[in-house]
């Protein structure tokens, strides 16, 4: 498709999601495309962390835990993550950090199959793979690294990506679903860059077990809780190892001996963090009433529009051809700096070395004409070569 001008504006006015923009905290001059990294706050998650803070935990203190629902929020929160990723409500579960719950799974599942492989692509996003390597290294067991795209030998327990943290290419999980299973082994599934952008429908897929994340595409601030998904009928033979007194199935009985809860609710371990969980429950709640269809071809719309008008600029593109996330990347030398001078000007995106330049488009807030605006400056930061002042050049902690 060609996106003339006219195009964008016939986009924006018949938006469906375009609505949705007003739910946001968005600040002013800002156009924001790093939605894949670090989402935005809604109003209401502001409005429910100051209610937290300056009521439920000043005024409610302990009593909170019971009078404000502060212990049904793990899954009060996945409950609506459920819907998101197409699973049952009483299959997710809002806990701990995606790092922790990936260590979790796999040792549980690998203790469920003592005989099946650790296994992840070479090109897997970093902390999965940091993960699998240190559960192996616990274990003494070996972690097979396998090609891109391929399904290994024999039973494996695959850690895998749905969408590509740099191009944003979607993986085909009901075939690899169906490759592994024929093998007798099984898929962790990493949605971070996936879900709230992607119509993902893990029961749909034959997906049985997945991890995300909460603070990308659900908005659910930085740092926010992530969670677990395991079919219903896959649970009942894991054994997590940080049986922490939450994942109890009598958690306020305090006895000495442990007993798992049932279904995914054995995942828990410690005391959930209440006001980033109610941050992250009160952001799910823009997606009330949005369909993931619709979500994902805006998605989709609003990367092709970014690198159709930024192609004439001869830079390599980092982006899928055939299904992808809401993202897409352009390499150059000097993207750092260029990513900079960016952010400089109001367009927010982020860098990954050793030179991608990674845009997130997030449905829900972003508009077609912003993205048009965020092209046009790319053009013109390069024409004018304002990334080579000294200052865009100055790496910071976080890229």
């Amino acid at each position: 498709m060609t996106f003339s001008d006219s195009d964008v504006a016939r986009l924006d006015a018949e938006d469906p999601l375009k609505d949705k923009r007003a739910l946001f905290a968005l600040p002013e001059g800002i156009v924001y495309l790093d939605g894949n990294s670090l989402g935005p706050p809604t109003k209401a998650a502001l409005a429910r962390l100051r209610l937290v803070a300056e009521t439920e935990w000043r005024d409610g203190l302990i009593r909170s835990w019971n009078d404000a629902g502060w212990i049904d929020l793990p899954r009060t929160c996945a409950t609506k993550i459920a819907r998101i990723i197409g699973a049952r409500p009483d299959e997710a579960l809002v806990t701990d950090s995606v790092s922790i719950n990936l260590f979790k799974l796999a040792a549980a599942l690998k203790r469920l199959h003592p005989a099946a492989v650790l296994a992840i692509a070479a090109d897997e996003f970093p902390t999965d793979i940091y993960v699998l390597d240190g559960l192996a290294d616990l274990i003494g067991a070996p972690v097979r690294r396998v090609a891109p795209g391929d399904t290994p030998d024999g039973p494996t327990i695959l850690v895998k990506s749905l969408a590509d943290f740099r191009t944003g290419a979607v993986a085909d999980m009901a075939a690899v679903e169906a490759g592994i299973a024929r093998r007798g082994g099984a898929v962790i599934w990493d949605l971070c860059h996936a879900a709230g952008v992607l119509d993902i429908r893990v029961k749909e897929n034959g997906a049985n077990y997945a991890v995300g994340c909460g603070y990308k595409f659900l908005n659910g601030g930085p740092g926010a809780p992530a969670f677990v998904y395991i079919a219903n009928d896959r649970s009942a033979g894991l054994r997590q190892p940080i049986s922490g007194w939450m994942g109890h199935r009598r958690p306020f009985d305090f006895v000495a001996g442990y007993e798992p809860a049932d279904g995914v609710a054995r995942f828990a371990a410690g005391t959930p963090p209440i006001l980033s969980m109610a941050a992250l429950d009160a952001a799910l709640d823009a997606f009330d009433g949005v369909d993931l269809r619709i979500v994902e071809t805006k998605a989709r719309a609003l990367a092709d529009l970014f690198l159709e008008r930024t192609a004439d600029l001869g830079l390599v593109k980092a982006s899928a051809a055939g299904r992808r996330g809401g993202q897409a990347g352009l390499r150059h030398q000097n993207g750092y700096a260029v990513m900079q001078a960016l952010i400089g000007r109001g367009i927010i995106g982020d860098f990954r070395p050793p030179d991608l330049m990674r845009f997130g488009f997030s449905p829900l807030f972003l508009s077609y004409a912003e993205v048009a605006t965020a092209a046009a400056a790319l053009h013109d930061v390069l024409a004018t070569e304002e990334w080579r002042e000294p200052r865009f050049s100055q790496r910071r902690a976080v890229l």
